[in-house]
Parts: C-alpha cells; structure tokens; sequence
C-alpha cells in the first residue's frame, strides 16, 4: 500500500507541474502540450522530496495506475488535460529587466551576434533571476547569465510573449539590447624559442680555412721526418768509408 500512495503522490503532483503550472518549475510546453522529457524530469529532481525521481518511477505510474494523468509520445510528456494551461499571449506590460542564461561556451558568440533560441522554438526569458538561472544550470554547470532591456527590445521591435506568471518568449534578443558579465582576458600565446641554428662552414670555392689543429700535426709529422733522413744519411757515410778503408792497400 505504500509503494501505491507513494505513486499517487507522484503522479498527483507531476499532473500539477505538467497540467496547471508549468512556469512554476521553469518549463515552457510546446504548442501541442509536451515538455521533454529529460528537461521534465530534471525540474522535477530540483523539487525537494523529488529528487529521487527517474523514468521508471514515470513508467510505472502508466503501467499501475488506472487512466493516468499524463501521456509519453517518444521523448516529450504532456498532461492529458491541458485546460488550465496559460496561452502565449503577446504583451508589453513587463518590467524594466528579464534574465535568461546561456552556455559558456556560446558566450562569446552572443556578445557578437545577439541571443537566438537552441533547444526551444523561442528565447526563454524570466521575470526572476533566481529562475533564470535555474533553468541555466540544466545546460551547463557554470551559465552565464544576461540581463535583457525591456525598453531597448521593444525599441527594436523585439516581440514578447507571456508564458505564464514567471516567464516569457521572445524570437530573438539583439546583442545590443542585453549586457552580462566582461569576458575574461585570453592570455597571449608564447611562442616557443627556436634552438640557435649552427653556423655553417663555407665550403664556397676560393676560400681557404685555416685548421690549427691540422697544421700542428703537419709540422709535427715533417719534423720527425727531417729526423729521420738526417739519421739515415749519417749511417750512410760510415758504412761508404768503412769500404774504403778495406779496399786500400796498407
């Protein structure tokens, strides 16, 4: 019995989120009604008591309960009854200031070209900045959040669309109608020193290289040879005048 009202909690308060507030948890339903699926349940885990919330707690809830409250088609969930859903309806009554994040990796390029939408058909904008960021952490740990001008927007024909209590759509945000935060200064890229290169010997005709070592040995090995023919030539005479002296008569 537990595990059955543990259930029907469940599905009591997913049918809320899905059917009556869906603003409330920082979600937007498409034309038809649906929500992703993976963003629905991350909303849902930010909820206290909920966070242990996964698929097959949802798949059971369909596969348990008699005429559930809500309906999976592939990857989107909706709720079977959609009359207290608030329709996206065209406004300028806002406040001076809507909030919206944006990947950090993507930063750089909005400050250039302005905010477009990514996984939703629109920018999805908050009165709130505590849910902007909310809905930020669920694309990437560390968003960057932005500020939007009301007054600049509509001045540049931006067109905003009221999503319920908190949130808002709009087709784009001009880069100039927005501010955040200084992007950090890129450190300048070292370039790694090239090794001295070893000079090269001239071997260019007419150029003449003293080698002092080549000529060291030169000197040294003619020397010794000097040496040698001066020693040969003495032993030379010796041996001419000991024949001499045989061949005389005494």
């Amino acid at each position: 019995m537990k595990k059955q009202r543990s259930s029907k909690e469940l599905s009591k308060f997913l049918s809320y989120v899905l059917g009556r507030k869906p603003d409330e948890f920082g979600l937007v339903p498409n034309e038809d009604g649906f929500v992703k699926l993976k963003e629905f349940l991350k909303a849902v885990r930010e909820e206290d008591g909920w966070r242990h919330v996964r698929q097959a707690n949802i798949d059971e809830i369909l596969i348990t309960l008699p005429n559930p409250p809500f309906e999976i088609k592939e990857n989107l969930i909706r709720a079977r009854c959609r009359d207290n859903l608030s329709e996206h309806i065209l406004t300028q009554d806002l406040s001076k200031h809507l909030y919206t994040c944006v990947r950090k990796k993507s930063y750089p390029f909005v400050l250039d070209k302005g905010i477009f939408p990514t996984a939703h058909s629109h920018v999805i904008l908050s009165s709130s900045l505590e849910m902007a960021q909310r809905m930020g952490r669920r694309i990437d740990r560390t968003p960057i959040p932005l500020t939007i001008s009301v007054r600049k927007s509509l001045d540049k024909n931006v067109a905003f669309y009221q999503a319920g209590d908190l949130l808002y759509l709009a087709e784009s945000i001009p880069a100039d109608c927005f501010t955040g935060p200084f992007m950090p200064k890129q450190k300048p890229e070292t370039k790694k020193q090239s090794a001295p290169e070893k000079k090269k010997k001239d071997n260019t005709p007419g150029s003449f290289i003293l080698d002092l070592h080549s000529e060291k040995n030169q000197s040294k090995h003619s020397v010794h040879q000097k040496g040698k023919k001066a020693s040969s030539w003495k032993k030379d005479k010796k041996r001419m005048r000991k024949q001499k002296q045989k061949t005389w008569p005494m």
